[in-house]
């Protein structure tokens, strides 16, 4: 490994071609490649959070480089192989690793990247608090949203370089690891087990996650026609049973709103650990033990994760200022749940929602908030209300249409809000970009729907 600062992007890629990062996320990603599928190996020790891994990369070029950058922090490369063959210079420093190639990788080419490291995985610290490979109580968390990836596997952390996963956990026995996708194999050897899952439907970096602890695993009553399960401590395995004894109408209603559920099977973990919000990631979704409640502010919290599998995970954003096309629709299926639950219309939850936006500060433009404003609750809320004002205007026949037709034909994609604009004028009929504008664009907040 050669020693010294690693060099900016403008100083490993040809002029003319810098890697482009979300300014939202600067530093982070590039598009100079992609990422096709993720081989991931993980070794870790509960007690000493000691985490030792081997990730096979398979990729493209999207244009000739001389250099392949990858984000990954607070881990140690120990060994490169680039195609199958060593490389001897590589470097590495602060959030990047940077894969020096003997010979320049043309456009279109594709190659394999074979990286081991280990080290002691943290959390990343920013704007949004820490984000990534956490340590609970008892075992692991993983919440990647937007960069937290890198803090436990080499990657090309964009939104938009979706990919398929392998994701391979061994850890410490009487531990179940859960992770995205479908569970593939099982191990037990001495005082060790291995869980294997796969990740067919292409993935966002951001949604890939571990989760670690003494977990039971149950399917879930009458899940019809998509398998749910739970996976819960023992002790809390009732409690969740009952607070998720809705989740299957919620399914039913959001696959008669959004169309068919757009993985194999779904998943709540439940963690011994109380949590200051619910979490996402694809086919899955975490909740604390201080989330498990019957009440509307537990039940609309797991309706607005359950949403994210349409929109988040299964359509996700190409870039973080487009946010509101997760958060939005994600606060919009709240209320169409809570219409359909018998607690409130969604035009009273819309007048509700406006009403305490009008003591808000008019200061922010969902459709492009800014990083540090990326998650404000204003975003989910007039995000939400541009919905229910496009609601209103096209009528439910046209919406409803509009929402299948968005999901149908961007499954599995990346999405831009003049993507759904054209989608809405051609479904709806309406001129969709004057009617969303003043929520999105606007700092001032426009009537009531």
């Amino acid at each position: 490994m050669s020693s010294g600062d690693m060099p900016g992007p403008a100083a490993v890629l040809p002029a003319g071609a810098p890697a482009t990062a979300d300014p939202y996320v600067p530093g982070h990603g590039t598009d100079a490649y992609r990422v096709l599928h993720y081989d991931l190996e993980l070794d870790y020790k509960l007690a000493s959070n000691r985490l030792t891994g081997r990730a096979v990369l398979a990729a493209v070029a999207a244009r000739r480089t001389a250099a392949v950058v990858l984000d990954m922090t607070g881990l140690r490369a120990l060994k490169v192989q680039l195609n199958g063959v060593r490389v001897r210079k590589y470097t590495q420093r602060a959030e990047q690793l940077v894969v020096h190639c003997e010979q320049a990788l043309e456009a279109g080419a594709e190659f394999s990247l074979e990286i081991r490291y280990d080290g002691n995985p943290q959390p990343r610290k920013g704007l949004w608090g820490e984000v990534g490979w956490e340590e609970l109580t008892d075992g692991v968390l993983v919440a990647g949203q937007p960069n937290g990836a890198p803090s436990w596997f080499p990657c090309n952390d964009h939104p938009r370089n979706k990919a398929s996963y392998r994701i391979s956990v061994t850890t410490d026995a009487g531990y179940r690891a859960v992770c995205n996708g479908l569970l593939v194999g099982h191990t037990v050897k001495s005082s060790r087990e291995t869980w294997v899952y796969e990740q067919n439907q292409p993935m966002a970096t951001y949604l890939a996650t571990v989760q670690i602890g003494r977990y039971s695993l149950e399917s879930l009553p009458g899940s019809g026609s998509v398998p749910q399960f739970l996976a819960a401590p023992a002790q809390l395995m009732a409690r969740a049973r009952t607070a998720l004894a809705r989740q299957q109408a919620m399914m039913g209603t959001f696959v008669s709103c959004f169309g068919p559920y757009p993985f194999p099977d779904y998943t709540v973990v439940v963690t011994a650990d109380e949590l200051e919000i619910p979490l996402e990631a694809q086919s899955l979704s975490i909740l604390g033990r201080n989330h498990l409640d019957t009440e509307w502010e537990s039940q609309r919290l797991i309706a607005h994760e359950l949403s994210h599998q349409w929109f988040g995970n299964s359509l996700t954003v190409s870039a973080w200022s487009d946010i509101w096309l997760h958060e939005g629709f994600a606060c919009y299926a709240e209320w169409l749940w809570s219409e359909e639950a018998g607690v409130m219309s969604a035009q009273e939850c819309a007048l509700a929602a406006w009403q305490r936006l009008t003591a808000e500060p008019q200061d922010i433009l969902v459709g492009d908030p800014g990083a540090e404003l990326m998650f404000d609750d204003r975003v989910y809320k007039r995000g939400a209300l541009a919905l229910h004002a496009l609601r209103r205007r096209s009528g439910d026949l046209a919406f409803f249409a509009l929402l299948q037709e968005w999901t149908r034909t961007h499954a599995h994609s990346s999405v831009s809000t003049p993507e759904f604009i054209l989608t809405a004028n051609r479904v709806t009929g309406l001129d969709t970009e004057a009617l969303l504008h003043p929520w999105l664009y606007e700092e001032a907040l426009p009537p009531v729907p």
